[in-house]
């Protein structure tokens, strides 16, 4: 492990997926003493937020704080609203869907941000992904490179000349490789829920576009696929 961050401190984006988990090991490795952070926005599946519970446990995070909104308040997603079915016909290029949460990224690193300053942080890890994603707007680089010129704009620390990273170490990486860097450092993705529609245990329903993206992962990984279906 380097210790070129030992000690360092960093707010880092734990759901209890996939991505976010492996994000979270990246930080460790790296150095850094990590506090990871995680919303009850009004999601489908709750399972997801055991899972990053067990996860934070299992690294030995410093802190592990959960935030409760709702950002089912103004609907718009099928992981928000129960109006809306979550898609199982397969991931569809080139269109944005009815799974993007409006404005969650954003507000999400928001609220990491403010967090970061109270804790004298200069770092956040979130576990975006431009490459095997399912089309959000706020996955992008683009808006990852707007949102920290944000972050130096417009904190007390920013103005002061505390310069804000906000790190992306997934976001040119296919699902297959997320998987492979993961288990090199020791992920166990069987403490792991990415599915939109998991049940209460957080067994997968192995058809929404999550689990087709997971499972095709793994499968070109070349690494058993741990997950539980219903």
């Amino acid at each position: 492990m380097t210790k070129k961050h030992k000690n360092t401190r960093a707010v880092v984006l734990v759901s209890g997926g996939l991505d976010s988990t492996t994000t979270l090991a990246i930080a460790k490795s790296e150095g850094y003493q990590c506090f990871a952070l995680s919303f009850d926005y009004g999601q489908r599946s709750v399972s997801e937020l055991a899972a990053a519970e067990r996860v934070a446990n299992r690294m030995g995070v410093a802190e592990h704080k959960t935030i409760h909104l709702d950002l089912g308040a103004i609907g718009g997603s099928a992981l928000t609203e129960d109006s809306i079915d979550v898609p199982k016909e397969g991931v569809q290029e080139d269109t944005i869907p009815v799974t993007y949460v409006p404005a969650r990224n954003t507000v999400f690193l928001s609220l990491a941000l403010g967090w970061a300053e109270v804790l004298g942080a200069q770092d956040i890890f979130i576990g975006v992904n431009a490459v095997d994603y399912s089309g959000y707007p706020d996955c992008r680089p683009e808006f990852i490179q707007q949102f920290e010129k944000l972050a130096n704009l417009a904190t007390k620390a920013g103005v002061e000349g505390q310069a804000w990273h906000i790190h992306t170490p997934l976001i040119e990486l296919s699902k297959a490789e997320i998987i492979q860097h993961g288990t090199r450092l020791g992920v166990d993705y069987a403490q792991t829920v990415s599915c939109y529609d998991a049940d209460s245990n957080g067994h997968a329903c192995g058809i929404c576009d999550s689990c087709r993206l997971r499972a095709d992962g793994f499968s070109a990984a070349g690494i058993p696929d741990p997950t539980i279906y219903i």
